[in-house]
């Protein structure tokens, strides 16, 4: 083989590779992904809701969402970081004390697309490892930063034993312009039942004091799956599979 032919057989071939390592990125695309992707979208029986937060565990602002689901009698599925679980684990435990479900968010908030299988493996097993060890459930659940799957992601996932998944509707609440009035408008205008939402609980990835928006937002978006006939809680509540946890 000439060296040029060589050349040409190893570059065809590092871009196959980098191709079938981002092919996942397509279910990023939300409305293809909640058509044809039912399970990675979070669908669920159609009576209910799932409602989701991303990037905790925040001593600042979780405790306020959960003295609001408290009030409300809703539990919630928390993806949490491990980095962040690990500066806070009483916070950890009184979220799984409150009756919630706890998945994982990774153990850095990092796109997966920049990382190799080994880098992703050992982020995921670590962030699995952790949370499970403060609260003596090893999660099953596990939601990609970004919403941006790979497929290293996707092998490490299912070596670990955990279920990707994203969610069918969002309120844009990392914005430093969002509202609490925007969040509402915007999860509300693809709120379906059996779908799932996705808020955040902290603004660690944020704009500064964004997850103000989402607190205030809550309330009427519990208020909108009330008037709806939806009920609201836990994915494992959610008719959907792939959420039981495991004892350590």
């Amino acid at each position: 083989m000439t060296t040029s032919r060589a050349l040409r057989t190893t570059t065809w071939a590092a871009g196959a590779l980098a191709a079938l390592h981002c092919a996942p990125v397509v279910s990023t695309f939300g409305p293809l992904r909640n058509r044809v992707m039912p399970r990675l979208s979070g669908r669920g029986r159609p009576d209910h809701v799932a409602l989701t937060f991303d990037d905790g565990p925040d001593p600042l602002s979780t405790p306020f969402f959960l003295r609001l689901l408290d009030r409300r009698g809703v539990r919630a599925t928390f993806f949490l970081l491990g980095a962040e679980a690990r500066r806070s684990p009483g916070l950890v435990r009184e979220i799984a004390a409150a009756g919630h479900e706890i998945g994982i968010h990774g153990w850095l908030h990092r796109p997966l697309l920049l990382r190799g299988p080994r880098a992703t493996h050992d982020d995921f097993a670590r962030a699995r490892d952790t949370v499970g060890s403060i609260t003596g459930h090893r999660p099953t659940l596990f939601r990609p930063p970004y919403g941006v799957m790979s497929t290293a992601a996707h092998t490490a996932a299912k070596r670990l034993g955990l279920t990707p998944v994203l969610w069918t509707c969002w309120g844009e609440d990392w914005r430093a312009r969002a509202t609490p009035e925007s969040v509402r408008r915007t999860v509300t205008a693809d709120l379906d039942g059996g779908g799932t939402i996705l808020l955040h609980d902290s603004d660690c990835t944020s704009a500064p004091g964004a997850w103000r928006s989402a607190l205030g937002a809550l309330p009427r978006i519990l208020d909108t799956c009330e008037e709806r006939g939806y009920q609201v809680g836990r994915l494992r509540d959610h008719g959907w599979p792939g959420s039981t946890p495991r004892s350590l």
